[in-house]
């Protein structure tokens, strides 16, 4: 084996991005992340973060961080639009501990990736590189940005999310598919309630459009909704889109009074069209790879797409290490085979949209432990136990 040092380029310095750097400069790995922005900012997002994320996260170092900017709710509640009676409600706190070995903590995604990014050195991520493209040669890849700039890395991971110039290079260009559904959303203090006090992590499910509420911060004292509504006519695919309150306060104006209280509360709220994508025919081709939202897209349904970008690269560290220059492509196979029949069926489910509906077992989910699940090679057609790598 050679002892040249793997170089790895990741695309996108997103939540699965700054993940995979991390478990990838664990493993001896070099990394430089490239991103587009020219700043990181908490926009106001919140996020679920389940007992399957959490394990990989702690793993790297950062539960005892995360458990101290979110909020650990006693259960998920899901409830009738208009009656508020109770559908399902399924235990968490202590019960989802001791069930699957790790809490579900709900927290602001600008704090989740502010976590992320604070455990990267500084000099390995590089803002304002937008890629325009890339060529993959037998030494490698040599990546192009707008700015002007040039890089070359052994190996290329694209982690620039839904609209991935990484994706489009590889596989040629294609259009998200409109829901014809948009998200409302917004985080803002919870002393704006006025005193009211709401469920720890609540759904309201109605005839065509849902609600969820929950708590961000550990002391309750910032909230976070999101909604899914019918808006055929509004494709904008934008996080800092401006919504208006009047629009969407009618569009829940005969929900159960809680749910009003909660939007009438709200200074502001963001818009975004829901979008999705059929699974991907393939991730890979040579030295490239694609994660995350790059490569499994969905619907925001089940709270796992951002699991599913940090699963991704669990894997894919595990799949590179040890590997040398000639056992890339192989690497980025067996990650790929091993990933995607789970994240193409947590796609489809979430484009359901009933989980947790009604009783609802979700162990296939939130048992998933990405350290230890086996690895599925290509070029065998095995599963390689946890700690055997492609090739061994």
């Amino acid at each position: 084996m050679s002892q040249h040092k793997l170089s790895v380029a990741i695309v996108g310095a997103g939540i699965g991005g700054l993940t995979a750097a991390i478990a990838l400069l664990r493993r001896g790995i070099d990394v430089q992340i490239y991103e587009q922005a020219s700043t990181f900012a908490r926009i106001g997002a919140g996020i679920q973060q389940t007992p399957n994320a959490i394990k990989v996260l702690r793993a790297i170092g950062l539960e005892e961080r995360l458990r101290l900017a979110a909020f650990r709710p006693r259960s998920a509640v899901n409830r009738q639009w208009n009656t508020g009676a109770v559908t399902n409600e399924y235990g968490l706190g202590d019960d989802i501990e001791r069930r699957f070995g790790a809490p579900h903590l709900l927290l602001h995604r600008g704090d989740l990736h502010h976590i992320l990014a604070s455990a990267v050195p500084r000099q390995v991520i590089r803002l304002n590189h937008q890629l325009t493209g890339f060529d993959q040669t037998n030494d490698g890849i040599k990546l192009f940005f707008g700015n002007g700039a040039r890089a070359q890395a052994d190996a290329l991971i694209g982690a620039d999310g839904i609209h991935s110039r990484v994706r489009q290079i590889m596989l040629g260009p294609e259009k998200p598919r409109f829901t014809g559904r948009v998200a409302y959303r917004t985080t803002y203090p919870a002393s704006r309630l006025g005193g009211l006090a709401v469920g720890d992590n609540t759904k309201w499910w109605g005839p065509d459009r849902h609600i969820v509420i929950y708590y961000v911060r550990p002391r309750r004292e910032e909230i976070y909704f999101v909604t899914s509504t019918p808006e055929p006519d509004f494709e904008v695919e934008s996080w800092s889109a401006t919504g208006d309150l009047g629009t969407l306060r009618a569009a829940y104006a005969r929900f159960y009074p809680e749910v009003g209280a909660v939007i009438g509360a709200c200074p502001a709220v963001h818009k975004w069209a829901l979008v999705e994508r059929d699974p991907l025919p393939r991730w890979s081709d040579g030295r490239v790879v694609l994660l995350g939202d790059a490569c499994h897209p969905m619907t925001p349904y089940m709270a796992q797409g951002a699991a599913m970008a940090i699963e991704d690269a669990a894997i894919l560290a595990r799949c590179l290490e040890r590997v040398d220059v000639d056992g890339i492509g192989e690497a980025f196979r067996c990650y790929e085979f091993t990933r995607q029949p789970r994240t193409s069926k947590i796609q489809l489910t979430s484009g359901q949209n009933t989980w947790m509906r009604t009783p609802t077992d979700p162990g296939w989910v939130y048992g998933y432990d990405a350290w230890h699940e086996p690895l599925t090679s290509p070029s065998t057609d095995c599963r390689l136990a946890p700690g055997e790598t492609p090739g061994t």
